[in-house]
């Protein structure tokens, strides 16, 4: 992401310092340092398995996966929450184990579901933060009009929260989660259920804080989203960590374009041409998958010989209704990693 903005950057200034210097060629600090881990539920189930992953400071990192893949039991862990059965995992430099209450005071936590009162006006939910997080009296007054003008409620700052919009109110709940300027903010599907314009004032905000300085580790079902702003990225699957990289690194392992086929015919129709394709000499080492529409298919010949498969198909006897040749997206590393497309319309569904 772009160097922090001067004007305002001290709102998320990390006060802590350990006292130890650096070497000039470690890198940057680590906000998050994870070893082995591991959590497994009292019935057994097995959530988390073996995690490894090191997030640096300042970075924007996304975390992906289905639903049940694991993304809100790792974030409740790092946000001590939920207590891990084996590995180490230290947040901001302390133990998420023995350290717990460090770890919390350094950190901001936006879950899926709002925590703002309704009853409250904007300017008293953040006050109301404030005295909850322990911000010296002196400086509260300060510290709220900072975050209202940061989220663009400094307007609406004497309206009751339940007055808002969907998106008003998720912005007021990520200022609550900064009241204490914390380094690291973890924000668990922020975006979920908003309009396409709520959602990307959203994402101007989260652009903005982490422009300051601030490190954001972020879950989302939206891959769009995840493109537009995560530096990088990491896929889960079955609790295990299946891909890492930054977007562009992601797709170029996908490898070669997309060749998109609409069709008529339903479900019969897709099948039939997804073994047409699988079977077609040029596509010999392509990825084809069904779509709702039609059949899609990843190869390095994908705009050579596409013209060829539609006359495939056209011979076949298959209704073709529209085709299109592209660069692959996050949905397509998606799906050639996972096997299965990102369901936006349900929230996380996993213990």
């Amino acid at each position: 992401m772009s160097s922090p903005e001067s004007e305002g950057a001290d709102l998320f200034q990390d006060d802590r310092s350990s006292g130890e210097e650096r070497p000039a060629d470690a890198g940057p600090p680590t906000a998050i340092g994870v070893d082995g881990l591991e959590l497994v539920y009292s019935d057994g189930t097995a959530a988390v398995r073996g995690i490894d992953m090191a997030v640096p400071e300042g970075e924007f990192f996304g975390f992906l996966g289905p639903n049940g893949a694991g993304k809100t039991t790792t974030i409740k862990v790092f946000a001590t929450l939920l207590s891990p059965t084996s590995g180490e995992v230290r947040v901001n430099g302390f133990d998420v184990r023995s350290e717990a209450r460090k770890v919390r005071e350094s950190i901001g936590y936006m879950a899926q579901e709002t925590s703002i009162d309704p009853e409250l006006t904007a300017e008293e939910n953040i006050r109301f933060a404030c005295e909850a997080y322990g911000v010296p009296r002196g400086e509260r007054s300060e510290r709220v009009t900072e975050l209202l003008d940061l989220v663009d409620l400094a307007d609406v700052a004497d309206k009751r929260a339940e007055e808002f919009s969907g998106g008003m109110k998720k912005r007021l709940d990520a200022a609550t989660a900064l009241v204490h300027r914390p380094p690291l903010v973890f924000l668990d599907e922020p975006t979920t259920g908003l309009d396409p314009k709520a959602r990307n004032r959203l994402w101007d905000y989260f652009r903005r804080i982490n422009d300051l300085g601030t490190t954001i580790f972020l879950t989302t079902q939206y891959l769009e989203e995840a493109d537009q702003l995560c530096d990088r990225l990491a896929v889960i699957l079955g609790g295990e960590i299946v891909a890492e990289g930054s977007p562009g690194d992601l797709k170029r392992e996908v490898g070669g374009e997309v060749l998109d086929v609409e069709l008529e015919g339903g479900r019969a129709a897709r099948e039939r041409a997804a073994a047409i394709a699988r079977e077609f000499d040029a596509f010999a080492d392509a990825s084809v998958t069904e779509t709702g529409e039609g059949i899609s298919v990843t190869a390095e010949t994908a705009r050579q010989h596409g013209t060829d498969l539609l006359v495939a198909l056209r011979d076949a006897e298959l209704t073709v209704t529209g085709f299109n040749i592209r660069a692959p997206t996050l949905d397509d590393v998606f799906l050639a990693i996972t096997g299965e497309e990102l369901d936006t319309n349900d929230t996380e569904a996993e213990k």
